[in-house]
């Protein structure tokens, strides 16, 4: 059976990777971590998501062995990130990222140590919205230039990035669907007199209220028609079910940089 680790056990994203731990078969949870002076550390990680004991206390990230674990799920922020990373490397453990934000230091930093573990990095580990990924290519493809493009996406008042990975994910695949570079024709505000839409942008829109889990809607706005592609997720164990599903494959896994096409097979021919 595979041992799981989570960091950041105790956050909301933390909790519910504990239960959808607990409810897999194939999968144990082996180790919880929390940021050092953390008010969760000592608690079970089980009794704090669930109120049901898991038998597993939450340590202190300091206190991080690496040798509890063959693979590590991390959805915390960029720096306790790396730091996990450094730990998984240094013990051969396999990690699942689903952490966002990362600057492109950052990021070199994942893909050199993918060269010695299996990494799975992805901004959304929902089965969903990596299969909206698909038609969305597939929509841009075929419309192309004949349409204008705008990305609009809502989470909750507690997230800290915008826009969201995932959104950002989207506008790659619609850039790459087009043959556009993102970083020259995103546009992530607009206020003002801004002038006429340039067709060849992509726009974004940021929404933060409430509890929203997730949304994500791309408008393909053409003259006489519109089409929607949406995805909409209601609770946070569509990302936890898509994270552990992630960990049971990236354990048998070789070193290299993975992403959920690979996980759910996506990838093209």
């Amino acid at each position: 059976m595979t041992r799981v680790a989570i960091n950041g056990a105790a956050g909301r994203m933390g909790r519910e990777l504990v239960i959808a731990c607990q409810r897999s078969e194939a999968l144990t949870l082996a180790a919880a971590f929390e940021a050092p002076g953390s008010e969760a550390i000592g608690q079970d990680a089980g009794r704090l998501a669930t109120g049901e004991d898991a038998n597993v206390a939450i340590a202190s990230a300091e206190d991080r062995d690496a040798s509890q674990f063959d693979v590590l799920i991390d959805f915390t922020r960029p720096e306790p990130c790396l730091a996990a990373l450094d730990d998984c490397v240094a013990s051969g453990a396999a990690m699942v990222i689903g952490t966002t934000g990362f600057d492109a230091d950052q990021l070199a930093r994942i893909e050199d140590a993918a060269t010695t573990i299996a990494v799975v990095m992805a901004p959304n580990f929902s089965a969903g919205v990596n299969l909206t990924l698909k038609l969305l290519e597939t929509a841009a493809k075929a419309l192309g230039d004949s349409v204008d493009i705008e990305v609009v996406e809502a989470h909750h008042r507690h997230k800290v990035d915008a826009p969201s990975g995932t959104a950002l994910r989207i506008g790659e695949v619609l850039a790459d669907a087009t043959g556009r570079n993102l970083d020259d024709c995103a546009v992530y505000a607009r206020q003002g007199h801004t002038g006429e839409r340039a067709r060849e942008t992509i726009g974004f829109q940021t929404i933060r209220g409430g509890d929203i889990v997730g949304e994500h809607t791309v408008l393909f706005a053409g003259d006489g028609e519109r089409l929607e592609i949406s995805h909409k997720a209601s609770s946070r164990q569509t990302f936890a079910g898509g994270a552990m599903r992630a960990a049971g494959w990236a354990a048998e896994k070789a070193p290299g940089r993975y992403d959920m096409n690979d996980v759910l097979g996506l990838q093209d021919d």
